[in-house]
């Protein structure tokens, strides 16, 4: 088991990191409330954003273009009152830049649209007003592919940002075939027996591509932007089709591990890895997970879950009352560890946080236990996560240190293709295919 362990002496140069770090950049945008072009919640009374297809609230918030698809999202505000919440779409280049576009180049007929429609929860300690909005509707229609920021704010004023969520509107005018497996772009045994390797191939007939540097094709995990691979350009030309083909560690992932599960929905009884749960003196619902071991060292184990996603759900009660009738709950994380590091930090990773890196997941160290510990706020439900280090200065998160990393973990791959045609000055999506890893 490779060990992140550091002497007594470093003691006091972690106290001083570690607050030196409450000082972060990701923290300071929670404060001054400054407009990101991702995935990211800018007040605190702002819960359980769920963003999906209509169709399947376990899918991706994807569409196609003039398909008749919807997409919804949901949220609560734990103020508990009535308030005027609007929202609006902002188009965005590949690399979730906002793009040369006017909003009346790739919106119809209106630019922004009131929520209307919000139910108080019933019956619960934690009182909460709970949104639910689709669209397209009529009075506001996609009219260009691409990556896409849904904004919602308050008081039809955008300087007042609630939460973004990035979705994205394709059209499949080309196709990809993919080929996932062990990785084999290093001499280093660790790539080959812990990481997975995309190769794939996009193949165009029919479509006109004058200019290579016009495409941008890009490679996401799990749902998650920190590791996802961009700037990725063909090694291979045939007739009809570029491939991609790399055998330098270009295309490489972490296997990563199978997610861990958090499911308390029920409070009346303890799920396999629940410790207890317990009311404090306020009467809030504290649900304490048991310490989860580290796999690092653990031979790779297949499990079932959902690549990271989070559903709300309540057992014995109306389903059709669920977004009402749940309850919240302080649901407590551990993990054992020697001493804290000094070079980075761990953080809980999952869609209920948006694969996210902020002060609200990240771990802290308790010096009396010897492990890491973080708190979150949960509707009941049923929660997938893991463990990574975030090392200082990188932007993409580990999973080795706590979770271990196997080729033959079972991941969720999806492959963007963008293309600036002549004479156009936007990045459609041209493509957007999704493919799993398989053990060979």
């Amino acid at each position: 088991m490779k060990k992140f362990v550091f002497g007594i002496a470093f003691l006091s140069l972690n106290i001083a990191a570690q607050a030196q770090k409450d000082t972060s950049k990701n923290d300071e945008y929670v404060s001054s409330n400054a407009l990101r072009y991702d995935d990211w919640t800018y007040v605190p009374n702002i819960k359980s954003i769920l963003f999906y297809q209509s169709a399947f609230v376990l899918s991706n918030p994807v569409i196609e273009l003039n398909s008749g698809q919807q997409l919804t999202f949901t949220f609560d505000d734990l103020e508990a009152d009535n308030k005027t919440y609007y929202y609006t779409l902002i188009h965005c280049d590949a690399y979730w830049k906002p793009s040369d576009l006017m909003p009346q180049e790739y919106l119809s007929p209106f630019f922004q649209e009131q929520l209307f429609g919000a139910t108080f929860s019933a019956g619960t300690t934690q009182r909460y007003t709970h949104y639910t909005w689709s669209f397209p509707t009529g009075n506001m229609q996609v009219t260009k592919s691409g990556n896409y920021i849904l904004l919602v704010y308050l008081d039809n004023n955008k300087e007042k940002p609630a939460f973004t969520r990035r979705f994205m509107v394709y059209t499949n005018k080309v196709s990809i075939k993919t080929n996932i497996h062990r990785g084999t772009g290093s001499i280093d045994s660790v790539d080959f027996t812990n990481r997975q390797e995309v190769d794939f191939s996009v193949f165009y007939p029919g479509y006109n591509i004058p200019q290579l540097g016009d495409l941008k094709v890009v490679v996401q995990q799990n749902n998650r932007w920190d590791n996802a691979i961009y700037n990725m350009q063909p090694l291979y030309l045939r007739p009809n089709e570029l491939s991609y083909d790399y055998d330098d560690g270009t295309n490489l992932f972490e296997g990563g591990n199978e997610y861990r599960a958090a499911v308390f929905k029920n409070f009346k009884f303890v799920t396999s890895n629940t410790d207890k749960i317990t009311r404090d003196s306020a009467n809030n619902w504290h649900v304490y997970l048991q310490p989860d071991p580290p796999r690092t060292d653990a031979r790779y184990f297949q499990t079932t879950d959902i690549d990271g996603r989070f559903l709300i759900t309540v057992e014995e009660r109306d389903s059709s009352l669920i977004d009402i009738s749940a309850e919240y709950a302080y649901v407590h994380f551990s993990f054992p560890f020697d001493f804290p590091q000094v070079d980075g930090n761990f953080y809980i990773l999952g869609n209920m946080l948006s694969n996210q890196f902020s002060k609200e997941n990240r771990m802290t160290f308790n010096y009396f236990k010897k492990r890491y510990e973080c708190t979150l706020y949960l509707k009941q439900g049923y929660y997938d996560y893991m463990y990574v280090f975030l090392p200082d200065g990188k932007p993409a998160a580990l999973c080795e240190p706590i979770e271990g990393t196997h080729w033959e973990t079972e991941n969720e791959y999806t492959i963007y293709v963008y293309h600036k045609q002549p004479g156009t000055y936007y990045d459609q999506l041209i493509c957007l295919q999704r493919f799993s890893s398989v053990r060979k």
